[in-house]
Order: structure tokens, then sequence, then C-alpha cells
């Protein structure tokens, strides 16, 4: 079954700037960024390169349905927002969201969800790459932050691999 993903700023910034943008093309059959996020990333910087990639076209825009009363009810930021509006509209979406309160909504309304972590995590069992935890080292060194402790353990458990602090 194809894997269709909404990718949040967040995770498309990160992976972008830790020279990992591929793993989301790599894992996903279609990548949708909604409206918000578009206009979130292109505010950034000139020189950022998650800019940078959507300018020069990657991945899938895509318009924001009507936000559900209920998602709304959550008060999240517009991107995260947009992003789970987008999937429970198209329906058969995983969001790419990274944000603690986005994800329990996520849950609740039976989106499913992962994190950069969980991409990651993914691209190691799809043989994408060599080794999650160089790949997390490199995406904290862009600006992610994940707990240790969270890190120690999902590598170990997932991957069989160790993360040392």
């Amino acid at each position: 079954m194809p894997e269709r993903w909404v990718v949040n700023a967040s995770p498309l910034i990160t992976l972008a700037k830790a020279r990992h943008l591929a793993l989301l093309t790599g894992l996903a059959t279609e990548v949708f960024i909604p409206a918000a996020v578009v206009a979130e990333v292109l505010n950034g910087p000139a020189t950022d390169p998650a800019r940078q990639a959507l300018e020069s076209g990657w991945g899938t825009r895509v318009a924001v349905p009507n936000v559900p009363v209920v998602l709304q009810e959550w008060g999240l930021g517009a991107g995260e927002t947009s992003v789970l509006a987008v999937a429970l509209a198209r329906g058969e979406c995983t969001a790419i969201l990274d944000d603690a309160a986005s994800r329990r909504c996520a849950r609740t309304l039976g989106v499913p969800v992962i994190g950069t972590l969980g991409v990651v995590v993914r691209a190691k069992h799809h043989g994408q790459i060599a080794s999650a935890a160089l790949v997390m080292r490199a995406l904290r060194a862009a600006g992610l932050y994940i707990d240790d402790a969270l890190l120690t353990l999902v590598l170990r458990e997932s991957v069989g691999e160790t993360w040392r602090p």
C-alpha cells in the first residue's frame, strides 16, 4: 500500500538542514505540504535548505480544506492544524509532526502520526541509512530537540543502536 505523508515545518526544516530531506521522499510515495507549512518555510531565510527545496519544487503542495471544529478546538499552530486537516480530509495519510500537542491531537482524531525520529527509524529499517544514531546526531546539530532518554530507548529497541549523549 502506498505511503502518503503530510509534513509539518519542523521535520521538513530539520531534515533539510541535516541534508536528509530525501528520507521523506524515499519512504513515502507522496509527500504533501499544506499551504500554511509552505508559507512558514518560505518565510525563513533565503539560505535555509528547506526554503531552497520548496522554491525548487520539492514536495506536493496542497490546499488546506475546511478545518473541522473539533480540530480548531485544539488551538494548535497554523502548520500543525493544516497538516491534520489535510490528513483528515484525504484519509490514509500519516501526519509527520514533532510537536507533542499536535501528536496527541492526531492520535485522538485517529490520524496516523510519526515524528522525525520515526522517519529515521523507518529509514533504517528500509536500508536507506547505515546508522540511525548518526542521522539523529546530524538532526540535533540542525536544531531538532529530542530527549536523550527517549533516543536511547528508541534506538536500542527499534534498531539495535546505542545512543551516547
